[in-house]
């Protein structure tokens, strides 16, 4: 059984304080039983960096997107437009996570939670920084300059995996933005939306983002930095500075993608 007691003081070992902003990625069934389940969690990870810090986690709902990029694939190509007319128009309060985990999905129903404006990619936050962190998400800005995760990094924030690897690191999308490589390109995007009170299906172009190579870059980052390893329950923890893994993915990037 794993306990509040328990992750507080595993994470505080590990080197999370009062005063940190850290961004949280958690498979909670990674972890065995958890007493109380996300709740315990999402407490404990608040109960540790107080209110003079953020905690924030993603709360992406990446199926308000068009269906031609997969992401319906119960529907047939004949229901296409239908989905385009009547996907629900992404609402911050409302609209669940998309395989988020139970984490994120309680955690952005906190009733002192911020969460971002954007219907595909959303962040939510809770703590000094919160609003800060999630105003002003920029529909096609969704990872770059001005986007929770770069504001983050201007915090110099921190990043934490529980029960995850890299693949699920959504700061190495801040490097993505950042980075120059040959096959760079940004792509047209469609997400229901309420502009004006109505619901629209909103066209934005926006960078494409691949995260195929962010495990292969996650094990060389660890390779070449210091982070802090750690395990609650049956899950592997790993803590680490966001602004150090965004610089190291930058330079790691420009060298391996073509």
């Amino acid at each position: 059984m794993v306990t509040k007691k328990d992750i507080i003081n595993e994470l505080t070992k590990m080197g999370l304080k009062e005063g940190d902003n850290v961004l949280c990625h958690i498979s909670l069934s990674s972890m065995g039983y958890v007493l109380g389940g996300a709740q315990t969690v999402c407490e404990a990870l608040l109960e540790i960096v107080k209110d003079s810090g953020t905690v924030m986690m993603p709360t992406q709902s990446w199926r308000n997107l068009d269906p031609e990029e997969g992401v319906h694939w119960e529907a047939s190509k004949e229901e296409w437009d239908i989905i385009r007319a009547e996907f629900p128009a992404y609402d911050k309060f409302k609209t669940p996570t998309s395989t988020m985990g139970v984490c994120a999905e309680l955690f952005r129903t906190f009733p002192n939670a911020y969460r971002s404006d954007h219907p595909a990619r959303s962040f939510a936050a809770i703590g000094k920084y919160a609003k800060y962190l999630t105003d002003n998400h920029d529909l096609s800005n969704i990872f770059g300059e001005g986007s929770p995760l770069s504001k983050l990094y201007d915090l110099n924030g921190k990043v934490l995996l529980i029960g995850v690897l890299h693949d699920k690191n959504t700061s190495i999308h801040l490097a993505d933005v950042r980075a120059n490589y040959e096959s760079k390109h940004n792509v047209i995007c469609h997400s229901a939306i309420l502009e004006n009170g109505k619901r629209v299906w909103k066209a934005y172009e926006t960078l494409y983002v691949d995260g195929e190579d962010f495990i292969s870059l996650g094990e060389s980052f660890e390779k070449n930095n210091t982070i802090s390893y750690g395990k609650i329950g049956d899950a592997s923890i790993r803590l680490m500075n966001q602004r150090e893994l965004v610089d190291y993915a930058v330079s790691w990037i420009e060298k391996n993608r073509k």
